[in-house]
């Protein structure tokens, strides 16, 4: 490097991985923080020292110390210098330790830690090789990551503004209707819905066992098991007929082949039924997609969706980052005659198909 100007490119993109890895060091105490209880023992008992805090969550005091000074290094938590104590503002308590709100952001944090405990795993199986890894084949943790990181976004967007997007869905499952939800896993989107819908009934589908049986005890547990059911099975052969309403959430672009998986939907659905295809924010091309959401999505894509989809024979392996133009043709493929973007979020395009 021989120019002034080119140390200070230098000196400025080295920042920029500074901080990038300022935050992947941080994000392991993240996943310890929410994992020990910490951030909710600080939420629900107010401001403490490392030692009240040890008192509240069972932990060491002097680790609880460390980790709270990388807290407040990262603005995760604030600190009173005059009693010593650690305390969350409200916002910090929203994203941290309420698992119940939608703006909840420590599942996406645990879900990323997941890339990590997989990278062996990658470097042999796929990015070497060429093979292909399964989703069931990925750490135990990325189970209940993916379902935390989720549900609060469910609870939030389902009932209250995507399915009322939908032409005519609400009515029909407010009168009482069939619905199947592809890819559920453990199940959560399948009884936000049942909960908010008592007269319709409800079938998850997922290829992955250990995931149905979870999803089972879940909806035993809301007293919802009389009418939602959980079947193994996968996109391209699952049982029944007439759905008013199939839903695939963030699921479709793993499969390996998507328009086979979109024909059978088809194939299930009433008349006049509606498929509903919830996929991940993202741009017409790459450069539209260089953003912190673009970012996200095409690193998750390369340690799941795309290794996934060739586990499957990879007819297409598309990721995370489609295009709505290549979702329009591709359901067009699969016998689809209308397509529309019918709801957005920040993270979420929300499509609408109809025979």
């Amino acid at each position: 490097m021989t120019t002034t100007e080119g140390v200070a490119d230098v000196e400025t993109f080295l920042g920029q991985v500074a901080t990038d890895a300022a935050a992947a060091f941080h994000a392991a105490t993240v996943v310890l923080g929410d994992k020990l209880g910490i951030y909710k023992a600080l939420a629900d008992g107010g401001p403490a020292t490392p030692e009240e805090l040890a008192e509240r969550t069972g932990c060491d005091a002097r680790y609880l110390q460390e980790w709270g000074n990388a807290q407040v290094a990262a603005g995760y938590c604030e600190y009173d210098e005059a009693t010593g104590r650690l305390h969350l503002t409200p916002a910090q308590a929203t994203v941290l330790a309420d698992d119940t709100s939608p703006a909840f952001g420590a599942g996406l944090i645990s879900l990323a830690a997941v890339l990590f405990k997989d990278e062996e795993r990658l470097v042999r199986d796929a990015m070497r090789t060429g093979g292909g890894v399964p989703w069931h084949d990925h750490h135990h943790d990325l189970f209940p990551a993916t379902e935390r990181l989720f549900k609060p976004g469910y609870v939030a967007n389902l009932v209250e503004s995507w399915i009322p997007a939908l032409e005519g869905v609400t009515e029909k499952l407010e009168a009482g209707a069939k619905v199947a939800d592809v890819g559920c896993g453990h199940g959560a989107s399948t009884i936000v819905m049942a909960q908010a819908f008592p007269k319709s009934t409800f079938v998850g589908i997922d290829y992955h066992p250990e995931s149905i049986e979870v999803a089972r005890k879940r909806a035993a547990e809301a007293g919802v098991a009389d009418r939602v059911t959980f079947e193994v099975a996968s996109a391209s052969d699952f049982d029944g007929d007439d759905f008013a309403l199939v839903c695939v959430f963030d699921a479709l672009h793993d499969m390996g082949d998507p328009v086979g998986a979109a024909t059978h939907i088809r194939s299930r659905l009433a008349a006049d039924g509606t498929l509903l295809v919830v996929e991940p924010m993202a741009g017409e091309s790459l450069l539209e997609n260089r953003n912190p959401i673009g970012r996200l999505f095409y690193s998750a894509g390369l340690f799941l969706c795309v290794p996934h989809a060739r586990s499957q024979g990879g007819a297409q392996e598309l990721g995370p980052q489609v295009p709505e133009a290549t979702w329009r043709t591709l359901l067009a493929d699969a016998g689809f005659q209308r397509f529309r973007r019918a709801a957005e979020t920040p993270f979420n395009r929300v499509f609408e198909a109809r025979p």
